[in-house]
């Protein structure tokens, strides 16, 4: 399909620079109905019914974001992808000023060496086992915000540490939050409980080509970043179950979709480890999830495509149009919307 068939126009003002407060006074356009409905998150328990199962995504985002010098130059460099203990692939700015076997000095107990250049991406070994390296990370790094949230020189990223981490975080590895999940709160929590909704985890470490912008013309042409996921026994039978008692199971966020639907993917939904790179447009026959809650995604990015997927593409955009004209906050820490599978 053309690309800039998922095209829309955003006013600046609407991107969202910091979270609703609280987390669940965030609005939420209800597009499961035949007309759209303007509610908020704490809707959400009576939007769904006693026997749904709600899936989440784990990750746990790492602090990826470094300061660093080589010698008298500054870097910064965004770790995005594990490649193996202490080595990652990241984005270093500027990355014309390094070359392989250059040392980058990050803190006075973390430095990494550059082992390749491809552009604008490096590959950094720190000499660090896992835990010793996210020890470092957690003092010197900063939380890698998208690119389209900027923090000035005189404003503090403290927050962000506690903003731009979900409830359910509990596995290290994400370079960037699973957003949808951003919204919830121990009280939302308890009222999907109370409405007899079910929780199942999956895990899917967001990269950080989730931001990447989609530069072909032709959705086909796209290659499409991979990611790391898994799917346990545990939550395969879960869901299983509530299909075969008539519930239905709703994902927060797409990276859940992605790791349930790569799981499913031999046309049988089974545990799965290990890499994804799965792209969803408009024609992708769902085999597992039925509901999405998501965030408001940018233009002509691989998200829009997949919400396309979901509820059709001219739906998708009449709905970002009422949005706009709505003063809905876009974005990671924006607000969210509630879709459901087309027939």
């Amino acid at each position: 399909m053309r690309v800039d068939l998922f095209d829309y126009e955003l006013p600046p003002e609407l991107i969202a620079k910091h979270p609703a407060r609280p987390r669940d006074a965030a609005r939420l356009l209800d597009m499961t109905g035949a007309a759209l409905a303007d509610r908020t998150i704490r809707d959400l328990p009576g939007l769904l019914r006693a026997g749904d199962l709600l899936v989440v995504n784990d990750t746990r985002v790492i602090p990826s974001r470094l300061d660093g010098k080589r010698g008298e130059a500054r870097i910064e460099a965004t770790l995005h992808k594990r490649l193996g203990p202490g080595r990652w692939a990241a984005f270093a700015r500027p990355a014309k000023r390094l070359r392989p076997g250059d040392t980058v000095d990050f803190a006075e107990d973390l430095a990494a060496e550059v082992i390749s250049r491809d552009g604008g991406e490096v590959v950094l070994d720190f000499s660090l086992d896992d835990d010793a390296l996210l020890a470092r990370l957690s003092t010197v790094g900063r939380m890698p915000l998208p690119p389209y949230i900027k923090r000035g020189a005189d404003e503090s990223h403290a927050e962000d540490r506690a903003d731009y981490q979900t409830l359910f975080a509990a596995r290290d590895g994400a370079v960037a939050a699973p957003t949808a999940s951003l919204h919830f709160t121990p009280e939302i929590l308890a009222a999907l409980e109370d409405r007899g909704v079910g929780r199942a985890t999956v895990t899917l470490h967001v990269g950080a080509g989730t931001f990447l912008p989609v530069t072909v013309e032709d959705t086909d042409e796209h290659p499409m970043h991979s990611e790391r996921a898994e799917v346990n026994a545990e939550t395969v039978q879960r869901i299983k179950e509530t299909k075969a008692a008539g519930g239905r199971v709703i994902a927060a966020g797409t990276t859940s979709l992605r790791v349930l639907e790569s799981a499913a993917r031999t046309g049988v939904l089974e545990p799965y480890s290990g890499e994804t790179d799965l792209f969803i447009t408009p024609g992708f026959d769902f085999r597992v999830i039925d509901l999405l809650l998501t965030n408001f995604h940018l233009p002509r990015s691989t998200l829009l495509m997949l919400v396309s997927a979901i509820a059709g593409r001219e739906r998708i955009l009449e709905a970002y149009e009422h949005a706009i004209r709505s003063g809905y906050r876009f974005f990671s820490y924006g607000d969210a919307c509630l879709l459901s599978r087309q027939p």
